[in-house]
């Protein structure tokens, strides 16, 4: 273990540059609030939340008050609803979303993740009512997040889930248009997804996990770029990549150290288990808190140009490797995110025309997430946006990683106009999509895609 006052002289040379712990993420299991009676289904799932989650906000202040390092945001994750609520109506699950939404009002988080199916070889009745209600859950509840996981490695692609999820956008978009169609924001497809990830929208307490736990999400693009930007302005001769891997692994190393002081401060004043920190580079629209801006450090001037998805694997591995040697209990996603309307340089890049949707795919193969928060255009049929998916999902399959998709169609706006999402989601111009409309037979075949050959490892 580690003493808290090396992390202390830690924090005081990082805090100018925006650390902070982006989320304390609670995971509850809900199995024990199942029930064939709805309203005693969800008087079940209001107890347990409260009886858990009730004293969080109290100790996460406490707990940032007494180390100076801020939490920004404070979340539920509940074990995946298409399961909680099997067995009941499409009404149900309204009145599950609806639960989960006014208790985490009460208990003043942020946000609930958990409105999940896991469809990946299949889909049950359960999942299926859950999927047909993600528009209207996504559209008339405000903290409530969703996901769906349609593939893996082990067991291929559900390319009818995708098919449907793809109408699900559009439908999602349509009921929150005055939002530039944000309800689609609040909607994660995964591939892969890790059951015990901190981040929204994509979070769930997946099987496997205690009762309750606590799992810390820390975010420091700034920080690294604040160390990548000094190394170059002070070394005698221009730093090698290989040196500058190795001052973002010190970086991480260090950030991480700070990340578990804090999860398991809060797990203890709790009384609950401790499980992950999940070091990401999650950005925000702040210029300097920007994971293009650590790019753009390392000497990629234009974001987008040949050498950006390198630079981005350099990036992304080195922060693994320190956050795995800082701890034994780093998990979730941990690497970078490049989330386009929530990072200041990747927008502009977008704007100006360096940064198009095939390179994004591209450097989607070696980062830690996916095509996350693009706005494409309003008109985008619902086969486009399924095939969208569908490659995002297949690079994360073949290569034994986690990708996903957080992909808003902007009712009424066209390429090359601005969707604007406000707060930490930002904005930026809509990206056009080439050749829509082409593979519209291709989705419509249905069915799945097997899983590779490298999913056969025993």
């Amino acid at each position: 273990m580690y003493r808290t006052e090396d992390v202390l002289s830690t924090l005081s040379m990082i805090r100018q540059h925006k650390l902070d712990v982006r989320t304390v993420t609670m995971g509850i299991d809900l199995h024990p609030c199942s029930s064939p009676d709805l309203s005693i289904l969800c008087s079940r799932i209001r107890e347990r939340l409260v009886h858990y989650a009730g004293r969080l906000r109290g100790v996460c202040r406490d707990v940032e008050a007494r180390y100076g390092i801020p939490i920004v945001n404070r979340r539920i994750a509940v074990s995946p609803i298409a399961s909680i609520a099997a067995g009941h109506t499409a009404e149900g699950y309204l009145a599950v979303a609806k639960t989960l939404d006014s208790v985490a009002a009460e208990v003043e988080v942020d946000l609930v993740g958990g409105y999940t199916a896991l469809v990946q070889k299949g889909w049950t009745d359960g999942d299926r009512r859950l999927i047909a209600t993600l528009p209207e859950v996504l559209s008339t509840t405000s903290r409530v997040c969703a996901s769906v996981n349609v593939g893996t490695t082990a067991a291929g692609i559900n390319m009818d889930a995708i098919l449907a999820l793809g109408r699900v956008l559009k439908e999602t978009a349509a009921r929150t248009k005055d939002h530039d169609g944000f309800g689609c924001a609040k909607l994660v497809i995964f591939a892969n997804a890790p059951t015990d990830n901190p981040f929204m929208a994509g979070a769930f307490h997946g099987s496997g996990e205690p009762d309750c736990v606590i799992n810390i999400g820390v975010s420091g693009p700034g920080v690294v770029k604040a160390a990548v930007e000094d190394m170059v302005a002070h070394s005698p001769s221009r730093p090698t990549l290989g040196e500058i891997a190795e001052e973002i692994k010190s970086t991480a190393f260090r950030v991480t150290r700070v990340g578990e002081l804090i999860g398991r401060e809060v797990a203890d004043r709790l009384g609950v288990s401790f499980g992950i920190v999940d070091l990401s580079l999650a950005p925000t629209p702040q210029v300097g808190d920007s994971v293009g801006e650590i790019l753009q450090a390392m000497g990629v001037r234009r974001i987008g140009a040949p050498g950006s998805t390198a630079a981005l694997a350099l990036l992304n591995d080195a922060v693994k490797k320190g956050g795995s040697f800082a701890s034994s209990s780093v998990g979730g996603l941990s690497g970078a995110f490049v989330a386009v309307s929530e990072d200041s340089a990747l927008a502009n890049a977008v704007e100006v025309g360096d940064l198009t949707l095939a390179k994004l795919e591209a450097m989607t193969a070696v980062c830690s997430v996916g095509l996350d928060m693009i706005a494409v255009p309003g008109d985008t049929d619902a086969e486009t946006l399924a095939a969208l998916i569908a490659d995002e999902i297949a690079i994360g399959v073949i290569n034994h990683k986690t990708t996903a998709v957080r992909v808003i169609p902007v009712p009424e706006k066209k390429a090359g106009e601005r969707a604007v999402f406000g707060g930490l989601f930002g904005e930026m111009a809509i990206l056009p999509i080439h050749a829509a409309g082409g593979s519209a037979d291709f989705v419509l075949q249905g069915g799945r895609i097997p899983a590779p050959l490298s999913s056969l490892k025993n």
